[in-house]
């Protein structure tokens, strides 16, 4: 059986570029540790250098790109490209990681926000944005993931940074979910946004699913799963 790895016929030492749909669960370096496994079996190489280009959160699904060989000089540019979401986000409810990892902290009204005052709020977010990164998340405190910091139940303060959003469309809109379409730069948390957006309307807000759509001019539909 010639899987579609194979079929893609590159010389992954040279360097390759593969774009992985990751799944549900898989964290980006479970993706980066089975490409590298499966290389070195199947082609017999002692060593090969693989990186992906981009962190996706365990729970978020959707485009990775993963680099081999003397392609990953490149990963660092790969970054820097927009990047484009399919965001679920549930109002009336906050959680410590501001995602479904963790389970509800509290709970909050909802039913005063209307869709017009919603868009409002919304695309006041479209722009420069200073966001607080999730405290469940890879950056790095005192030479820790803040993530590992957290589960410990340590103290943990996270600077603002400075991303952009290019632009958000409403997807579906039924109180209390929302589905978004968010274009952003590198180092967005959608996650931070849906917390700020639960703030902004009076309320409090999580995310419940994401899916990378796009990096650049790279797009999922061009993907392959893990497993295939």
């Amino acid at each position: 059986m010639i899987s579609d790895i194979d079929k893609l016929n590159c010389d992954y030492q040279s360097g390759s570029v593969l774009l992985i749909d990751k799944a549900y669960g898989w964290t980006s370096f479970d993706v980066v540790n089975r490409i590298r496994s499966y290389l070195k079996r199947k082609y017999n190489y002692k060593k090969i250098k693989v990186g992906h280009a981009g962190t996706l959160d365990p729970l978020a699904t959707g485009l990775l790109i993963v680099c081999t060989g003397n392609k990953t000089k490149e990963i660092t540019a790969f970054q820097s490209l927009e990047k484009e979401y399919v965001a679920t986000i549930r109002f009336g409810a906050t959680t410590p990681s501001f995602d479904s990892e963790t389970d509800i902290d509290k709970k909050y009204l909802y039913n005063h926000i209307k869709e017009e005052s919603f868009k409002q709020n919304l695309y006041k977010f479209v722009g420069r944005i200073r966001q607080v990164p999730p405290l469940y998340s890879a950056k790095k405190v005192r030479g820790e993931r803040a993530y590992k910091l957290a589960r410990k139940g340590k103290e943990v303060v996270l600077e603002p940074v400075e991303v952009e959003i290019f632009n958000i469309e409403i997807l579906e809109y039924k109180m209390p979910v929302v589905r978004l379409l968010i274009v952003c730069s590198k180092g967005t948390y959608i996650r931070s946004l849906a917390r700020d957006l639960g703030f902004a309307m009076e309320s409090g807000a999580h995310l419940t699913a994401l899916q990378r759509t796009r990096i650049g001019e790279y797009m999922l539909k061009d993907a392959i799963k893990i497993d295939e």
